[in-house]
């Protein structure tokens, strides 16, 4: 996956300027595809040279502003991409590399790092959790709604999984030192 993929769904699903894009990002794709405002400007400029977004200047408060909207070969371009077929990515964590160090070493040194991300990984599931409450309790979904959830509910487990991971390996940490 890349960026400009990320950017041409939002883009389908609400033409907007390269802030807004950023920001409706900040609380949608980039729960999983994370990126800057500087990336996000960068990657909208690539595309309309590539001819798959234009952009129309609109004179603002603040000068000009651009608004980008998807061509028709964007369109495509996005179609293509979402019939591929991917192998799923590797696992790639540095903290299992320590966990793994740990085992040999035994001085818990790694209990820091279980904690910092147990918080973050609480923070997040908290999040999603007020996410699911404001956007999809008690209401029936459309196909789209519904997709979205699952997303939501992906993040949710895997939350829930890592917190549950770094609760696990402190305990196993705590009860050897």
């Amino acid at each position: 996956m890349s960026l400009s993929h990320a950017l041409l769904n939002a883009l389908l699903e609400y033409p907007g300027s390269g802030l807004e894009l950023a920001r409706r990002f900040d609380r949608s794709v980039g729960f999983f595809w994370p990126a800057t405002h500087q990336q996000i400007y960068r990657e909208l400029g690539r595309l309309e040279e590539a001819g798959l977004v234009k952009s129309t200047a609109q004179d603002g408060s603040r000068g000009r502003k651009k608004t980008y909207q998807v061509l028709p070969a964007g369109r495509q371009a996005l179609e293509t991409w979402v019939a591929q077929v991917d192998d799923p990515p590797a696992l790639r964590d540095a903290l299992l590399v320590r966990l793994r160090c740990e085992a040999l070493l035994q001085n818990n040194s790694v209990a820091n790092d279980l904690k910092h991300r147990l918080a973050q990984h609480q923070q997040q599931l908290e999040d999603y959790r007020a996410i699911e409450q404001r956007d999809f309790a008690d209401r029936p979904l459309n196909r789209a709604q519904t997709l979205r959830y699952l997303l939501l509910q992906s993040g949710l487990k895997h939350e829930a999984n890592q917190a549950e991971f770094c609760k696990r390996a402190l305990a196993l940490i705590e009860v050897d030192s």
